[in-house]
């Protein structure tokens, strides 16, 4: 990262939480922190004990009994605060993927001093739509349910997801009329669109535009639009806009085979029931992962989750 950029985002973190106990594995204290996050619940320790010190734990919590229903929880034992939560949700076509591969942002969101959770979940080799969105829902209500074993504010949260992951994560930001406690999503090249991207996976497509038709075909059960529109309605982001759904941040590069315009219609259908959502793009062709690690792409990501999970 840069090293302007990197500050700033230093800086934005002073609103989750002041200096912790040093510790073997602690995390370091943000440069800068001023602002007092809310405490647990106090006990009442003599005025001269030592606090034991603040230890990193990563936790894997099954909340389903399927083998990919299954979500590594990055918390602090012996923590004094009460922290916000960013659930990650891989890519992979919704087919392939693992949450192994979100490693290094897990960790950059950890060390900004979050409550981090990487989720697993059925891929559409294992059950079709909406099992996907099912599953993120359940992992997040499970882990909601755990707040006080993890040391989490249930009612602060954001969600990223990188390409299908992105899909699945904007489909639970315009679920219903909004997710408790829900105040950020943020898609990495999501795929907003699957009617948009069976239309463009037809004659003249490059390869990945093809795959990603088949993809999203594979997600349907094997169906596709014209057979089972249902499914695919369920599957349109755009079409579940309403009162009460999250801000949303999308990223794409300009010349991708998940384009812009792909968010852009989700964010005319939010728009309106006045619920914000910025598209930004980015030059060049990169999809997900690459993309994120372009110049600018994750400090900007950083920022905009930072603010929104601000008090």
């Amino acid at each position: 990262m840069k090293k302007a950029a990197v500050a700033g985002a230093l800086a934005l973190a002073a609103v989750l939480c002041a200096p912790m106990s040093a510790g073997a594995h602690a995390v370091s204290p943000q440069p800068g922190a001023t602002a007092t996050p809310t405490p647990v619940a106090s006990p009442s320790p003599s005025t001269s004990a030592t606090p034991p010190p603040v230890q990193e734990r990563k936790t894997l919590v099954k909340y389903g009994r399927h083998v990919r229903q299954r979500m590594d929880v990055y918390w602090r034992a012996n923590d004094q605060l009460i922290r916000p939560v960013v659930f990650m949700i891989h890519g992979g076509w919704w087919s392939g993927g693992d949450k192994a591969y979100m490693k290094s942002v897990t960790r950059s969101y950890f060390d900004l001093g979050y409550v981090v959770v990487n989720v697993n979940y059925r891929l559409s080799g294992d059950a079709r739509w909406p099992a996907q969105r099912d599953d993120a829902m359940e992992a997040i209500a499970t882990t909601r349910r755990m707040a006080a074993e993890f040391g989490l504010d249930p009612n602060r949260y954001a969600i990223i997801g990188f390409s299908a992951g992105g899909h699945i994560a904007a489909s639970v930001g315009t679920y219903g009329n909004g997710q408790p406690g829900l105040r950020a999503v943020v898609g990495v090249s999501p795929v907003i669109s699957p009617l948009t991207a069976y239309s463009d996976g037809g004659y003249g497509a490059t390869h990945e535009q093809r795959k990603l038709r088949q993809a999203a075909v594979a997600l349907a059960g094997g169906c596709g639009p014209n057979k089972c529109p249902r499914i695919w309605s369920s599957m349109e982001v755009p079409f579940h806009a309403s009162y009460g759904d999250a801000p949303m941040l999308s990223v794409h590069s300009a010349r991708e085979f998940v384009p812009p315009y792909q968010s852009e219609l989700l964010r005319e259908s939010l728009a309106v029931y006045g619920i914000d959502m910025s598209v930004r793009s980015y030059p060049g062709h990169y999809h997900s992962s690459p993309l994120f690690r372009e110049p600018g792409v994750a400090e900007t990501i950083q920022s905009w989750v930072i603010g929104h999970l601000a008090y």
